[in-house]
């Protein structure tokens, strides 16, 4: 009976590890199974998470570069509603182009606007009259400068700089202004004229910081000059000027400072007057480079008689 007993005994013992180890196994073997699933559920994840991410990222690329352009043709528009004295220098372009054809412009509505423009500066001596004078009468005017010039001195940066605080506009005027550089024997030179207006913009924003930018040109002589003496060239550098958003502008009106014999302040008035008479929208040729006093001297009074006239002083941008 005892062996029986212990042999029952053993044998039940044997049967429990047996049972415990199949559990075991059983156990061990969902552990396994349920972590291997949730590893590639995780894999999965990661990987669902991984294409989702590369998808915003390359809609968010997509978008930013769509975005970039947009900003690019916008940012010109919302630079000018921030500015009520500015006009859009594409549309004078066009103004004057239609003008100078006998067409009447598009943009004809009837307001009297005048553009105070001053060439060939900064200058340590004129430029600073004609700024003491702008802010006294509390007008603005558009400034085409020579990338030179600016260079000079820290005296004609801080010009430039002031030019800008004071609300008035700058445009690009060529770095050099030399005639045999530009137009070789009376001709265009595309390459070489927008070398120097890529000069004289990168001259500004070294001075104005690099989120300077002008759209602004104007050539040394007129394009309307130009276009008589070579109008195949003058469509090819249209062109490209047009392909990076800048904008030629001549003048109808000026005070002839720099035609013919010298000019004092008065006579400089009485051409103002003459020329801008019967003018809708006046685009006035000035100087405030070296030598051009008078023109500093006679700026009061043609300010006065633009005001009675009742017109309004705007800025090219």
């Amino acid at each position: 009976m005892n062996r029986n007993h212990r042999y029952n005994k053993n044998r039940t013992k044997n049967i429990k590890r047996a049972r415990a180890t199949i559990l075991f196994i059983i156990i061990a073997a969902f552990v396994v199974g349920g972590s291997t699933l949730m590893a590639v559920k995780f894999s999965e994840n990661k990987t669902v998470q991984a294409l989702d991410v590369n998808k915003e990222t390359n809609t968010e690329t997509s978008n930013n570069e769509n975005g970039n352009k947009e900003s690019n043709e916008n940012s010109n528009i919302s630079s000018l509603e921030n500015d009520p004295v500015a006009e859009d220098v594409s549309f004078i372009e066009k103004y004057l182009n239609q003008q100078m054809k006998g067409q009447k412009p598009d943009g004809a509505d009837g307001k009297k606007i005048v553009f105070l423009t001053f060439d060939d500066g900064p200058s340590e001596t004129v430029t600073p009259k004609i700024l003491d004078t702008l802010k006294a009468e509390d007008v603005h005017a558009t400034f085409f400068l020579v990338g030179k010039a600016v260079d000079e001195s820290e005296a004609t940066k801080n010009l430039v700089r002031r030019e800008v605080a004071e609300g008035n506009a700058i445009g690009n005027h060529t770095y050099s202004h030399n005639y045999n550089y530009l137009y070789p024997k009376g001709v265009i030179n595309v390459e070489n004229c927008m070398a120097e207006f890529e000069k004289t913009n990168q001259t500004l924003k070294k001075v104005l910081g690099q989120d300077f930018s002008t759209r602004a040109i104007r050539f040394p002589g007129g394009h309307m000059t130009w276009a008589k003496k070579d109008p195949k060239g003058i469509d090819a550098i249209d062109t490209a000027l047009h392909d990076k958003d800048y904008h030629q502008v001549d003048w109808n009106a000026l005070s002839s400072d720099a035609e013919g014999a010298p000019k004092n302040a008065e006579q400089l008035k009485q051409d103002v007057i003459k020329t801008v008479s019967g003018r809708e929208k006046a685009i006035i040729l000035m100087h405030d480079t070296y030598g051009k006093e008078e023109t500093a001297k006679a700026l009061p009074e043609v300010i006065k008689y633009l005001k009675e006239q009742g017109y309004e002083f705007k800025t090219l941008k």
